[in-house]
């Protein structure tokens, strides 16, 4: 059979896919992307954005009891009906897919609505038979979230079914310690559900700064999660019409009507051909890439969470920017720099962090110094609320250059964009200080830590 021919084939829809492809075609490669679900992958539509549309609906409810304690006539605890906030969140994501499609068409990326698997180094084979050859193949087609095995998994679901809920669910448990776990606590809690968070660990977030993540915990107690940790789950089963969960230090009360596991995401790397294109995976499944996101074979490349590198929709679309770039754009030694990644946990209110936290610095440097502002914004203050803001800056050397920044308050996920640049360009902590606070604002105390 005769194979359609093009520069890149694309394999995946998603943020990295559509990066690629775009990337590429910009630069005057022919490209064809394929992608048989929704355009946007995880992110658009089970991820970063009904995510954020769920958790401003949730920082509305948040902000009507502050009111309410300010003088304004509302009230404490709204109504929410549940189908028109869906609705507006899914039709904010039709049109995102529209605009993707329009920007396929004006770029004249082909894309094929089929899944496709590896021939050989050079050849995609989609479902109907038909051939694709390319100069090159990216992978991309990203990960999937995964359950334990145990008895009953299959009562419990996973983000994915959180974003299919069509109405609040009364009682809740969510298993797992973290970010998709604080995150889905956080705005159930916020829109009604009573929740209780199963975390087998000892703290939230294990990655992140302990000092924060422990004041990230009592925030969360004090809006009413039940915490739960050392919590081991052993089986789930019906009760009742309820789901009875049964554990190991968890709530005394184990009858729920909602399930979630936010128990880690496995890449989507099977059935694609890989093994037999001699693409080298590793033990968890991900395809092993270097530091310009070529696989073991010359030919094949991937990029964001199929490859299991920090796995974040802006990495993912910056790696495939880089990589069209110096694939097709002249630019040779272009490549992700993966150092300084900032992120953004969104918990109420949010957690932001860039760089190392105070472990990972003591453990890389001799002299390290921190620095610490604890507050109650202003909102919270008059409205007196009880949840606090905790911002750390990390330092080392004797220059006390800024290593890590950590924010956990109001405000966090947009004040940090800035400071990240300037963590990345290298700023000392006498540089921050040289810098004029703007005041009154909860981004002051970044500079004015002490």
């Amino acid at each position: 059979m005769s194979a359609a021919s093009y520069d890149v084939v694309v394999l995946g829809g998603g943020s990295g896919g559509l990066a690629a492809s775009f990337r590429a075609a910009g630069h005057g490669a022919r490209v064809a992307m394929l992608e048989p679900a929704p355009l946007g992958g995880t992110c658009v539509n089970v991820g970063c954005v009904p995510k954020k549309a769920m958790w401003l609906a949730a920082d509305l409810a948040d902000r009507f009891a502050l009111a309410a304690q300010l003088g304004f006539d509302v009230p404490a605890t709204p109504a929410l009906d549940w189908e028109t906030l869906v609705a507006r969140r899914q039709r904010y994501i039709a049109n995102i897919h529209a605009s993707y499609q329009r920007r396929l068409d004006e770029t004249g990326v082909v894309r094929i609505g089929q899944r496709g698997r590896l021939v050989d180094a050079h050849t995609v084979e989609c479902e109907d038979g038909s051939l694709l050859h390319a100069g090159h193949i990216v992978i991309a087609t990203g990960a999937h979230p995964v359950k334990p095995s145990m008895p009953g998994a299959e009562l419990g679901g996973v983000s994915d079914d959180f974003f299919a809920l069509h109405a609040r669910p009364d009682r809740v448990a969510i298993i797992g310690g973290g970010y998709i776990a604080v995150e889905l606590a956080g705005v159930l809690r916020a829109l009604g559900s009573e929740v209780a968070l199963l975390v087998r660990g000892q703290r939230l977030l294990g990655h992140f700064d302990a000092e924060l993540s422990d004041q990230l915990a009592e925030n969360l107690r004090l809006q009413g999660v039940g915490l739960h940790f050392g919590c081991q789950i052993e089986a789930l089963q019906r009760q009742q019409g309820r789901i009875h969960a049964t554990l190991e230090n968890g709530p005394e009360h184990a009858l729920f009507d909602t399930v979630l596991f936010a128990t880690g995401r496995a890449p989507n790397t099977q059935g694609l051909g890989l093994e037999q294109a001699g693409v080298v995976l590793d033990d968890k499944g991900a395809i092993v890439v270097d530091a310009f996101q070529n696989t073991s074979v010359p030919s094949v490349l991937a990029v964001g969470d199929v490859t299991g590198k920090v796995t974040l929709t802006p990495v993912a679309i910056a790696a495939a920017r880089r990589l069209m770039d110096r694939l097709y754009g002249g630019q040779p030694q272009a490549r992700l720099d993966y150092e300084n990644v900032p992120s953004v946990v969104f918990a109420h209110p949010p957690f932001g962090t860039v760089g190392l936290s105070e472990e990972e610095a003591r453990r890389r440097f001799d002299k390290v110094t921190t620095y610490h502002s604890r507050f109650r914004p202003m909102l919270q203050s008059l409205g007196d609320g009880e949840v606090r803001t905790v911002f750390k800056m990390v330092c080392a050397g004797e220059d006390e250059k800024v290593v890590g920044i950590h924010l956990l308050g109001e405000g966090a996920d947009e004040i940090l964009q800035g400071f990240a640049v300037a963590l990345k360009a290298g700023v000392t902590r006498r540089q921050m200080e040289d810098t004029v606070a703007i005041h009154p604002t909860s981004a002051e105390e970044v500079v004015l830590m002490r």
